[in-house]
Order: C-alpha cells, then structure tokens, then sequence
C-alpha cells in the first residue's frame, strides 16, 4: 500500500508493476478520486430545535496539454452559463473525451451521517486518455457563497484503487475538516496526474488550500500557480 503524504509522489506504472492488470498492462490503470461531506448540524436554542443545514462541495478536474493549454474538464453541469461566461469558462459536464475521467454526479446536499461513503467520484481510466494531455488537476469547492471547509463535518479528498461501491486501495487522502491550513479557505488543489519523461503517469499530492471563492478562480489559479 502507498500512503501519500503533502508533496510526495508515485509512479501508477511501478505501483504494482508485479501485478499486471487483466488486460496485461501493469502498475494502476484505473482508479477514483472521491470526496465525502456531512451536512452542517446545529443545536438550536438551548438545544431543544436541532437542524441541519445542507451542504454543496464539487469536485472537479481539469486537463492540460503540453503547452500548458486546458484541453478538457469536468465540473458540475448545474453551474450557470451566465457565470461561467464572465470567467470564458463552458457549461459544465460530468466525462471527458472518450470516457477516460467520469464524473458520479453533483451532490448539493451532503450526508446524514458519516458512513465512510464519498458523495462525488471521479473515475480514472489512463488508458483512454488522450495521448495529447500531460497533466490533470483534480480539485475541491464549497459551493456556497459563504462559509468554508472548517465548518463542514469529516469534508475529506482521497485517491484511491476500486470502484465507487468498492475502496481496495487508498493511496492519499486529506482532510480538510480538521486540517487547520483549509480553515477559511472554500478552495484546494487536491493533486495532479503528469507524464513522466518515459510517459508513465505519475501522482503528486499537492494538498494546497487556494485563496479562490469559486470554481472559475479555483481553475484560473491552477493555471497560473501549478502548471
């Protein structure tokens, strides 16, 4: 098992090189980026009228080529065209060219209780990647217009072998609950996929909370700060 901390890395294609994958390619070919949120719960007055209030995460991914150009992406379709214009972004969706990274669907509303489930997953198939992209970014937003990561019970990012119904391996994760670097913060980089000079897929963990109140700054920083 590789268990990542901030800023290390792995090559998927030497993970697990001795166990080569049904189809004969070795190391890790497919595996999920999932986030998992609570609604935020409150006591009421002297605790006698207990609510919850619902919580919007999103996670996202983008794509570059090698001049460092965004040639695909995935975030929420619900976002407004009107808003994602003013930025020169597209309407959202939820797969990439040929199906290689899909999206679960947009949870707006968070869990009851923490059953270890995530809420959002993107699903990972290097093999159908177009050969022309060089890095992926994948990223978290707290959709609200105020509030932050603090505030949401157990909000945690991880990569990780499987399925959506089944974890096998959970290679990184981050808790940006608990972590104190996310508190009022609405925005992180979670961690990319690169090509390696022999153009093996590699994973960095960056963990970095981003000064960026919504989806469109978030992908405009990543542009200028990590690519």
């Amino acid at each position: 098992m590789i268990d990542l901390k901030k800023g290390s890395r792995f090559n998927l294609k030497k993970a697990d090189e001795n166990l080569p994958s049904a189809d004969g390619h070795k190391g890790i070919t497919e595996f999920c980026v999932g986030c998992n949120w609570g609604k935020i719960r409150s006591k009421g007055f002297l605790g006698l009228f207990p609510s919850t209030e619902e919580v919007d995460l999103d996670l996202s991914c983008i794509l570059f080529d090698k001049d460092r150009k965004m040639v695909d992406y995935i975030y929420s379709p619900q976002y407004l065209p009107e808003f994602l214009i003013k930025y020169g972004y597209p309407r959202g969706k939820l797969f990439t060219e040929n199906g290689a990274l899909r999206h679960s669907g947009d949870d707006r509303a968070g869990d009851e209780i923490n059953n270890d489930c995530d809420n959002e997953i993107i699903q990972v198939d290097l093999r159908k990647i177009n050969p022309n992209v060089q890095q992926i970014f994948f990223f978290l937003n707290y959709a609200e217009d105020s509030g932050d990561f603090a505030k949401i019970p157990y909000a945690s990012i991880r990569l990780f072998e499987g399925t959506p119904s089944v974890v096998k391996k959970v290679h990184a994760s981050f808790n940006v609950a608990s972590d104190p670097s996310f508190r009022g913060r609405k925005s992180m980089v979670m961690g990319k996929l690169f090509k390696d000079s022999d153009g093996s897929w590699c994973f960095w963990a960056l963990g970095d909370p981003l000064n960026a109140e919504n989806v469109c700054e978030t992908m405009n920083q990543i542009k200028r700060s990590f690519v």
